[in-house]
């Protein structure tokens, strides 16, 4: 019995090759599959879809180490729906080597002359690369997968006295640059683009504001803020968004892949949430200026305290499963979203519903079932609080 055992193993061992259907000569192997992309499930809000979008990233035509479409095929398989392509109008690391490559086909000692903006001013000959060509290649690849990509253009200086702005919608990057950072915003805002704050707090003592933003924000430039950024979250600047009325937003930033940054390590990169009726540049672009977005990372969800609960009541339903003689009723929390949420119980301890599950819990008699969402943030230390009455 223990031979017959082995030699079912072994045959079902050698079935995990089969041959090619084009050369027979070639064996391959069951288990190598094609890439599949990660679907993360919500549900619709009030009659808006909810479309994952990242707000943030980088490519090789700025300081990024993949290219236009590459990020398109990485935004695919996480699972996004957009994708807005904002690399720097001051900085390209890359602009030495890809003259150097192209050596033959450029004149003679030409080298890059302002390759690095951020801390000093151009020459007279302004920005020579077309900054709008890393949007038409990520463009040019999303038609095929469905995603629609918001043009974009990140707007980089000193990162304490200035900050990092991100234009999206724009219309033209060669025409965003001036040797005045405040202006280089002005002339954003100028083609109809929305400014989104990046990163408020990156390499900063506090959320304060310095003398650059009393500027930007007191002209109105300023439409967004990203309260995630990467692994950084921001609950200060909800209270700020809240205030100024802008739209929130978590974002990757990513330069380098997200299987690195987030999929090596069992995470979800970074999305803002984007409430709207269709994944269209106009549609989306209604949604944010409604500031109807949400952000999220590594599971936890921040925003505006109605949109959380309309997002939590669309995604958990609740209902009673028996009431026992004493008024006492079993009730079930089914969870139909791919988020996981982290609920309290008064008087229990913190459990976790993971994606499509359901667990139960028991409610006394007359009372309502009250719930506070752990992993949900309306404000610096808030959390959202839901109330069934069962």
């Amino acid at each position: 019995m223990l031979l017959a055992a082995l030699m079912v193993a072994c045959s079902a061992s050698a079935q995990y090759y089969y041959p090619d259907a084009k050369n027979p000569d070639i064996s391959r192997h069951t288990l190598r599959v094609s890439p599949q992309r990660a679907e993360f499930i919500l549900p619709q809000v009030n009659g808006y879809n909810i479309y994952k979008a990242d707000l943030h990233t980088h490519t090789i035509y700025s300081d990024g180490d993949c290219t236009p479409e590459f990020r398109v095929r990485e935004a695919w398989y996480d699972g996004l729906d957009v994708l807005a392509v904002t690399d720097h109008v001051e900085y390209r690391r890359f602009e030495g080597k890809m003259l150097n490559f192209l050596k033959g086909y450029v004149p003679e000692g030409t080298k890059p002359i302002n390759y690095n903006l951020i801390r000093e001013a151009g020459d007279e000959r302004g920005i020579q690369s077309d900054l709008n060509v890393p949007v038409k290649l990520a463009q040019e690849t999303a038609v095929k997968y469905g995603i629609t990509i918001i043009p974009g253009a990140e707007v980089t200086r000193e990162p304490v006295a200035y900050g990092h702005y991100n234009a999206l919608f724009t219309k033209d990057n060669n025409a965003i640059y001036a040797e005045d950072a405040l202006q280089s915003l002005r002339n954003a805002r100028a083609q109809g683009a929305l400014i989104m704050h990046n990163h408020p707090g990156w390499e900063r003592k506090s959320l304060e504001h310095p003398e650059f933003e009393i500027k930007a924000y007191g002209e109105g430039l300023i439409d967004g803020i990203e309260i995630m950024n990467g692994g950084e979250f921001y609950p200060k600047a909800i209270a700020r968004a809240h205030a100024r009325n802008l739209f929130v937003s978590s974002n990757t930033d990513i330069h380098d892949t997200t299987v690195e940054a987030y999929r090596m390590q069992g995470f979800r990169r970074n999305m803002t949430l984007i409430f709207a009726k269709e994944n269209t540049l106009e549609s989306l672009r209604e949604a944010i200026e409604a500031r109807r977005t949400l952000a999220y990372s590594f599971g936890t969800i921040a925003g505006d305290e109605e949109m959380l609960k309309d997002l939590f009541m669309a995604s958990v339903k609740v209902r009673v499963l028996h009431t026992d003689a004493k008024g006492r009723r079993t009730v079930a929390l089914t969870n139909n979203t791919s988020v996981q949420y982290i609920l309290h119980l008064p008087g229990q301890n913190p459990f976790i519903l993971n994606p499509f599950t359901t667990m139960t819990t028991t409610v006394a008699k007359g009372k309502a079932l009250h719930l506070t969402v752990e992993n949900m943030w309306y404000s610096e230390k808030d959390h959202l609080q839901i109330e069934f009455a069962l």
